[in-house]
This record gives C-alpha cells, sequence and structure tokens, in this order.
C-alpha cells in the first residue's frame, strides 16, 4: 500500500514514517524542509536498510500549495503502478505565537494548502486521509477529560486554521457519504522520542514547548526552564497537560489507517493523548528522577492565552481504533533525554 505523507521529515512526520516502513508501507515524503532537516531522512533511511532489505521511501521537496507538484507526485505514482491509496496529512505552519503574528500566513500554508490537496486527491481518486488536528481547536475546557463533543472554540489563529480544515473534511464527506474515508487525529503533547536514540524532537530556535526546552537545559544549550506560572489553580500551581509518548501517537496512525481501510466511507474526529494530566512541576520532578540531571528553572508570569489544565477522555480511540497508549512519564523522560544526549546539537551529521 502506498501511503502520502505530507510533513513527513518534521517530529512527528519523522517517527510516522520509520514506523512505516518498518511495517512494509510504500511511502512518498513530501515536505518543505522548512522547519525541519533533510539529514533525519537519512538517519531514517539508514535505520530501516539495517533493519530490513528494502525501504520503499520516495523524498519530494516541495510545498503543498504547489498544486502543480501534487498533481505530479499522484500522476508519477500511478505511472509507477503504486497509485497512492491514502494521505496522512502533517504538513502545515503550527506555532501558536506565530499564528498570532502572521495569521494570513497560517491561513495560506494550512488551509489552502489542504484545499489543494484535496482537490488533488479527489481529482485522482484516492479518498482515504488522516489529518493532524490538535486539542488547540478546544480552547479553554468547559470539562476534563476533554470528549470530542466538547465545543469547539480555538483562541488563536493556529485553531482556527484546523477547525476550518476539519470543516472542510466534514464537508467533503457530507457530498458523497459512501465515499470517503476520513480521521481527524486531536493531538495534544506529543514528546518523547524514538527509543533508538537515533530520532527525536529538534525544534529551530528557542522550543516553544517544555519537553525539548526541559532536555535543551539538562544538555547544557539553555541556562534555566521558565516556568509560566505558579498560581493556577492546580494541585501544584503549575500548569497541567495531557504529554503522549511520540511513538503511542506514531502508533495511533497506523491504526488510524487500518481502521479508514475496513469501512467503506466514515468521518471521525478522534482524541490521542495519555488521557492523564501532568503539571509542570511533576514533568520536572520526573525528568530528574529518571534522569539523574537536574532542571534549574525560574517562575515567570502567565503567558496570555495559557489555561490551568488541558487532558483528554481517549475512550473514542480505544473503542474505534482498538489503540491505547502505552508507554509511561518516566520512559517519555529517558527516551526524550536519550536522544538529547546522543545528539545535542540536534540533526546536524
Amino acid at each position: 500500500m502506498r501511503i502520502l505523507l505530507t510533513g513527513g521529515a518534521g517530529f512527528i512526520g519523522s517517527h510516522i514514517s520509520l514506523l512505516l516502513l518498518q511495517k512494509g508501507f510504500d511511502l512518498v515524503i513530501l515536505d518543505s524542509f522548512v522547519n525541519s532537516s533533510t539529514n533525519v531522512i537519512k538517519v531514517i533511511t539508514s535505520y530501516v536498510e539495517k533493519k530490513s532489505s528494502k525501504c520503499n521511501l520516495k523524498i519530494i521537496n516541495g510545498d503543498i500549495r504547489d498544486r502543480n507538484l501534487l498533481e505530479k507526485i499522484f500522476i508519477d505514482s500511478i505511472k509507477d503502478s503504486k497509485p497512492i491509496q491514502a494521505v496522512i496529512h502533517l504538513a502545515g505552519l503550527k506555532s501558536v505565537a506565530d499564528s498570532v503574528l502572521n495569521p494570513l500566513g497560517f491561513w495560506d500554508v494550512n488551509v489552502c494548502g489542504t484545499n489543494n490537496l484535496l482537490e488533488t486527491m479527489s481529482k485522482n481518486e484516492c479518498y482515504s486521509i488522516v489529518f493532524s488536528s490538535s486539542a488547540t481547536i478546544y480552547g479553554l475546557p468547559d470539562s476534563l477529560p476533554i470528549r470530542e463533543d466538547h465545543k469547539v472554540s480555538p483562541i488563536n489563529p493556529y485553531g482556527e486554521t484546523k477547525v476550518a480544515i476539519e470543516k472542510m473534511l466534514e464537508g467533503l464527506y457530507k457530498s458523497n457519504i459512501n465515499l470517503w474515508r476520513i480521521c481527524s487525529l486531536r493531538y495534544f503533547n506529543p514528546v518523547g522520542a524514538h527509543p533508538s536514540g537515533l530520532i527525536g524532537e529538534d525544534p529551530i530556535g528557542i522550543p516553544s514547548n517544555l519537553f525539548p526546552y526541559i532536555s535543551q537545559v539538562a544538555a547544557g544549550r539553555r541556562e534555566f526552564l521558565n516556568v509560566f506560572g505558579d498560581d493556577w489553580d492546580t494541585n501544584d500551581g503549575s500548569g497541567v497537560r495531557d504529554y503522549i509518548h511520540i511513538m503511542d501517537l506514531s502508533e495511533g496512525h497506523i491504526a488510524a489507517i487500518d481502521y479508514l481501510t475496513s469501512k467503506e466511507s466514515c468521518f471521525e474526529f478522534i482524541n490521542l493523548g495519555s488521557g492523564k494530566g501532568y503539571s509542570v512541576f511533576e514533568i520536572i520532578n520526573q525528568f530528574e528522577l529518571s534522569t539523574g540531571v537536574q532542571i534549574p528553572f525560574i517562575i515567570k508570569g502567565r503567558r496570555v492565552g495559557d489555561i490551568a489544565k488541558c487532558y483528554a477522555d481517549i475512550s473514542k480511540a480505544k473503542n474505534l481504533l482498538n489503540w491505547f497508549p502505552k508507554r509511561s512519564l518516566e520512559e517519555i523522560c529517558l527516551d526524550g533525554w536519550n536522544w538529547q544526549k546522543n545528539n545535542p546539537n540536534g540533526y546536524i551529521l
């Protein structure tokens, strides 16, 4: 089965890529490499080739806004007698802070780019897609844990683009309910790294997420961690979030592909998280306990737009996809640190 994976060289995409290749899928990766490194592809290819005799991988450097390129990808696959049968769509801009400063850019890449992709899929009779959505679409939660039927009320342009794409997908499904197979996976906070220590999270510039920042402090790349607020309405005053191991998240995508291929047609929103909430101080303590490395931190004021608590109800993923997270917070810390200490400068080979 040939799959097109957009954004396949990023943090999430690279782990999904590796898992798909290990499971024998024929894979086409489309990535602009704006927020990722070409070196990750070399690492993935080398790892898979050592583990098996074949690595069915094709890499295309390009942008989802390039409609001609998208058309060529599908046509070339048909010419190779390996038509693309499903798409996992991760490509897009993701920084919440950047989306506030550049909302039009986010709408252009995320929404217009996705529209191009869906039109190209339809034209070439590819009707199965797994979409990378986000828990940011829920905004300020009314109740916890958050179920898929919770109201959608994003508080930043990034989340708004995800909602727009979900509405686009829903409209597409309703236009012919016997044709499309669609899963929109609403991620919570993917963290950790591949247990080999060969691939992991390598953000460009200063990390905006907690775990890569902690790892860089542990590695000596940053002096200390900023904790934004110790006066939240939580057990210890720090913000609570749902952190899911990147390998559990990747396996969720394989489960979603399996689910789509078993259906004549479907459309589902599905949360992917651990189903548990951990505070910033709990994460720091667990990281120090697991790795033996101290994480100095300073308390700063709350950031605008932050919320006290957010974690998922994952019962739908368990029931529909037969998927559940297997890895503990300790494994998240150990695997994340294993990547960082073995690759202190990221993907600089």
